[in-house]
């Protein structure tokens, strides 16, 4: 965020909703992307089992410097990722860094889009935790997450889900400002989401391919809000959150302009310079 602050505004985001753009929301990319979060979670599914014992040995669980990593990328990811991404959006509109602001908004889209993926697939499939007793990597009902309660919410992990949305929606974001960071900006986001999916395994609160799927989703979440933006610059949403501007007034002042909706603004009289 520090290095966000630090660079210049651009110029005005918001376009004419008529403007014509050539950028294609869906690419091959996106196939391949899904075809390979299906084989990993196919392969990841037949090692559930597996995986979940490793990481809840008695000499694993004991190690006091992995259950204080899991809770610091575990809530850096919920709700930290939520809180960063509205104090961006908010710090952005507050300084007229419109990067930020952009930064922040969609930000934000990509995990609301995400958290109501996730949280419909859970209700639907309806799959056991793995803390539940007596463990059993199949367990599934359908619908059975919307009345089951919690611990039949396993499947996709929601904080996986969080963190990759976030880290796909920066870095894709920042690489198209400025290509040079995407070595910078993608690593260190990705690598923070991967041990975010790793800690909620720890933790116990998922199986391998639950945190795969959710990565999958998240990261299609991110890139999609980022290039549905770019192909529709100036849309309803950006217009309601990325307008405003100070203008002079007949008596010799300015108003705060604020656009809520296209053609519908509230002035509210700012200080005299």
């Amino acid at each position: 965020m520090a290095v966000l602050l630090g660079l210049p505004c651009s110029p005005a985001m918001a376009q004419s909703d008529s403007t014509k753009s050539t950028i294609q929301l869906f690419t091959y990319r996106d196939g391949a992307l899904a075809s390979g979060v299906i084989l990993a979670a196919l392969l990841a599914r037949r090692l559930d089992d597996h995986y979940a014992q490793r990481l809840q040995d008695s000499s694993t669980q004991a190690n006091e410097k992995l259950h204080k990593l899991a809770t610091v990328v575990r809530t850096t990811a919920a709700p930290g990722a939520y809180i960063i991404s509205t104090s961006m959006y908010v710090v952005g509109r507050v300084v007229k860094n419109d990067h930020l602001a952009s930064l922040g908004l969609h930000g934000s889209e990509a995990l609301l889009l995400g958290e109501f993926t996730g949280g419909v697939l859970k209700g639907l499939i309806g799959r056991q935790r793995p803390y539940v007793t007596p463990q059993n990597s199949h367990s599934f009902g359908f619908l059975r997450g919307f009345g089951g309660g919690d611990k039949f919410r396993s499947f996709p992990s929601g904080h996986s889900l969080a963190a990759f949305a976030a880290a796909a929606a920066v870095s894709s974001e920042t690489a198209g400002w400025w290509p040079n960071t995407r070595w910078i900006f993608g690593p260190v986001l990705f690598t923070g989401a991967t041990l975010t999916g790793v800690s909620r395994m720890y933790d116990n609160k998922h199986w391998a391919s639950d945190v795969i799927v959710g990565a999958g989703l998240g990261t299609f979440a991110g890139l999609k809000v980022v290039r549905y933006n770019n192909a529709h610059p100036g849309s309803r949403l950006e217009k309601l959150f990325l307008s405003g501007s100070i203008v002079p007034n007949a008596n010799g002042g300015h108003d705060l302009h604020w656009s809520l909706m296209p053609g519908l603004s509230l002035a509210q009289p700012a200080r005299r310079p």
